[in-house]
């Protein structure tokens, strides 16, 4: 089915649009990296859902793809949706809310330590649902994780004595993590709710699990992420990549090896981390421009 596809799309890209041979290449050869990406979770792109495309479009992100060429790409994913739609093999375009990444000099987005704490502050810890989304911010920020990494993340693989995480990253790759008393304190309290929860068989072992007693959704955890940073007074644009980005910029503000910032993050390319020593910078600039006494009189 998917290839028939393909096959009637590149069609028409080429005789009903009239994109020239290269576009058309171009064009294709997008639509089978997300093709790839999306076989290897065991579904297909007409089965393909906007949690799906939302990791695809991190995952660019995250190997350094720069911003233009993502929205490149997210521009031909969404033509192709849009065709399906309109030869009906698919009611919903599943590119429909997905955010297009902002142009310019790709600098991630940075949470300072108050509003980590604002946000971590706003779930109310009586509650299953509070306890667990204060849990998961902690969590989030205290190590590092991907947003699939956290929705992965198992009761036994938890090393509470040693203070770390066995994380499950890109391509089934393994790496420790290590990971702070209070996120351990806040999945702990949790804890106390989640045994009170019917765990459907096949989710004993997970972490954070919905009011129904499955796994969490990628796209929960993002809501989650929108819901605090509103409530919080939050004025940027955040995700669960943000708790990422600023994991690694606080270390890197802290001493941090930059090596070992990669180690964490599970990144392949040093070049990759790299980019929080641009954020650090950045911030450094931003700082003397606010508070040095030379610019307060310019001001």
């Amino acid at each position: 089915m998917t290839e028939n596809n393909l096959i009637n799309y590149q069609s028409f890209l080429k005789f009903e649009r009239n994109l020239t041979e290269n576009s058309v290449e171009a064009y294709i050869s997008d639509i089978k990296k997300l093709q790839v990406f999306i076989e290897d979770k065991h579904l297909t792109l007409e089965t393909a859902t906007p949690d799906m495309i939302e990791e695809f479009m991190c995952s660019l992100n995250d190997v350094g793809i720069a911003p233009s060429s993502q929205k490149r790409i997210l521009i031909g994913i969404r033509s192709f949706y849009k065709f399906l739609r309109l030869e009906r093999i698919i009611e919903v375009d599943p590119t429909e809310l997905i955010d297009s990444p902002k142009l310019g000099e790709h600098l991630p987005m940075v949470l300072s330590i108050q509003e980590v704490d604002d946000m971590i502050a706003c779930p109310d810890p009586s509650t299953c649902d509070g306890q667990r989304n204060r849990a998961i911010l902690e969590t989030l920020y205290s190590c590092g994780l991907r947003v699939s990494e956290l929705t992965d993340l198992k009761i036994s693989n938890i090393f509470e004595k040693e203070h770390y995480l066995l994380v499950y990253g890109k391509g089934r790759k393994e790496r420790i993590v290590p990971i702070s008393d209070s996120a351990l304190r806040e999945i702990h309290n949790y804890f106390a709710f989640r045994y009170e929860l019917d765990i459907k068989p096949g989710f004993q072992d997970y972490v954070f699990l919905n009011r129904f007693g499955r796994k969490l959704s990628r796209m929960m955890v993002f809501n989650i992420v929108k819901r605090y940073a509103q409530e919080a007074g939050v004025q940027k644009e955040i995700s669960p990549h943000t708790f990422r980005h600023t994991f690694a910029t606080h270390l890197l503000e802290g001493g941090a090896n930059l090596r070992a910032i990669q180690m964490m993050l599970g990144h392949e390319q040093i070049s990759t981390t790299e980019i929080y020593t641009k954020v650090d910078k950045q911030m450094l600039r931003e700082e003397i421009l606010t508070y040095h006494p030379r610019n307060r009189k310019k001001k």
